[in-house]
């Protein structure tokens, strides 16, 4: 698998190569809470995405921790609500961490 990653903002994100799809896969390794969890309070500030668990069976077993930790984010959309999904995102994911 190819990725990206980063910690410069004090996070362990990854980002699964796209290549060409109008969305990208989260790696949030380690974050305190599930994507599930993540998911529901996106949800609730009017902002969606998909977790893996709910895309993948082979992502549903308890014990592979990295398919409870990856969201599904879409980038197909008009930039600013693209820009204002992303810092809610940065947001909730931060404070999954703390």
């Amino acid at each position: 698998m190819d990725q990206r990653s980063s910690s410069t903002i004090g996070l362990d994100y990854h980002v699964h190569v796209s290549e060409g799809a109008l969305f990208l896969w989260l790696w949030f390794r380690g974050m305190k809470i599930s994507a599930e969890t993540l998911y529901s309070r996106l949800k609730e500030r009017g902002t969606f995405s998909l977790f893996q668990v709910t895309i993948s069976a082979w992502a549903r077993r308890e014990d592979w921790r990295h398919g409870h930790e990856c969201i599904r984010l879409s980038f197909a959309m008009d930039e600013t609500s693209v820009r204002e999904g992303i810092a809610i995102l940065a947001q909730e994911v931060a404070k999954g961490y703390s």
